[in-house]
């Protein structure tokens, strides 16, 4: 065994233990009891919920739009900023009158999202744990990513649209950035639980009871993560932003 994969064995099971009993039971397959209580978990905790499609039994999208860019990742109304919601009535009766559908959460309200390679983010929770920052909500997608929950920037008082574009992205153009994404003023991500086609889930690794850090907490970490798993040398964040326009 070479040295680098006898490190990252080591690596993973030192994130493993570190995970080990921290992560929250995600509801079982039909499960509804289960699914509603995550839902109104995350509500609970600030993050406001809208419902979104699901997959279907032949792997396509329950919005039967040919060719789905974003099956089953996608809100099911175009109205899905205003209708994001944390009221525990509204969300009720979302779950209970559409069963299979999955939810996603409108980031830049309360919260934004740092969306990461599965490997890169990691290895990131494992330099974040061994350094004492403190770490959010974590959710882990089936298709290899690795969801950071933090508080939202929102627009700085003495700053206009600050946020460089290669970090705010949509999931719409997820293809054209392969490394760090950040989720923030007119973008969602699904929030768990959440089916994929193919068998796929989105699930909490650290549950929405974790309180939301400060992304910047968590930036130089993750985007070195990011580098490094690029084949790139490692920058500090602060070498890509902030960009006054």
């Amino acid at each position: 065994m070479s040295a680098e994969s006898g490190g990252r064995t080591g690596l993973q099971g030192k994130l493993s233990q570190w995970l080990r009993g921290r992560r929250p039971k995600e509801a079982a397959a039909g499960d509804d009891s289960g699914r509603e209580a995550l839902l109104l978990a995350a509500a609970s905790a600030g993050l406001p919920l809208a419902p979104a499609a699901h997959p279907t039994a032949d792997y396509r999208c329950s919005c039967d739009r040919v060719g789905c860019p974003t099956p089953a990742r996608h809100p099911v109304s175009f109205a899905w900023q205003t209708q994001s919601t944390t009221d525990r009535g509204q969300i009720e009766r979302w779950a209970r009158h559409q069963p299979q559908a999955n939810f996603i959460t409108a980031t830049g309200m309360v919260h934004d999202v740092l969306d990461v390679p599965l490997e890169a983010g990691r290895e990131a929770l494992e330099r974040l744990h061994a350094a004492g920052v403190e770490v959010g909500p974590v959710a882990e997608s089936d298709d290899g990513r690795l969801l950071f929950f933090t508080l939202t920037r929102g627009t700085p008082e003495d700053e206009d649209e600050w946020w460089p574009c290669e970090l705010d992205c949509h999931p719409e153009t997820a293809d054209e950035h392969p490394g760090l994404r950040w989720h923030c003023r007119g973008s969602y991500v699904l929030v768990p639980p959440a089916r994929l086609p193919g068998d796929q889930a989105v699930h909490w690794v650290r549950g929405p009871e974790h309180p939301l850090p400060d992304p910047l907490s968590l930036l130089e970490f993750l985007t070195d993560a990011c580098a490094r798993h690029a084949g790139q040398e490692p920058h500090h964040a602060d070498a890509a932003w902030p960009l006054r326009r």
